[in-house]
């Protein structure tokens, strides 16, 4: 019983995600940090607010709304969005690319008049049967070259 759980939790995508969750949240942490530190302020100065912009609220019928909070919110979370993207996804997916084999484009086919074989369209020969294809039906005329 506790062989299969022992076996799960050490499995390796269990570690990698506890260990991903672990350091998000200590990244989350010290960009909250930075951003009620130093971006909060310069909001405040930049619209005239004196002291932590985080703390700023309006009133509307005895109910306090605490917008500077939602902003401080709003800031983390797009500071973070970009730090992963440009951190995380965009390396990732380029070494994901580099990696990758090539696909190959799929190259348009037209059946030999003669033997019925399967071949290129752009083909002046047929490669089986090695028959004439320029000028025949689904194949291009091809320009004779003088040498």
């Amino acid at each position: 019983m506790f062989k299969g759980f022992r076996s799960f939790l050490l499995r390796g995508n269990v570690v990698d995600l506890a260990v991903g969750i672990v350091v998000g949240a200590a990244f989350t942490a010290v960009v909250t940090g930075f951003v009620t530190a130093f971006l909060t302020p310069l909001i405040g100065v930049a619209t005239g607010a004196v002291g932590d912009y985080s703390k700023r609220s309006f009133e509307v019928g005895g109910t306090s709304f605490p917008y500077g909070a939602f902003l401080n919110a709003l800031i983390s979370f797009v500071l973070i969005a970009a730090v992963i993207y440009f951190a995380v996804v965009l390396p990732v997916g380029k070494l994901q690319q580099r990696f990758e084999p090539v696909k190959d484009v799929p190259v348009p086919k037209a059946d030999c008049p003669d033997c019925l074989s399967s071949v290129p369209a752009a083909a002046v020969r047929c490669a089986h049967c090695t028959s004439e294809l320029a000028g025949r039906p689904g194949f291009p005329v091809q320009a004779l070259s003088t040498r």
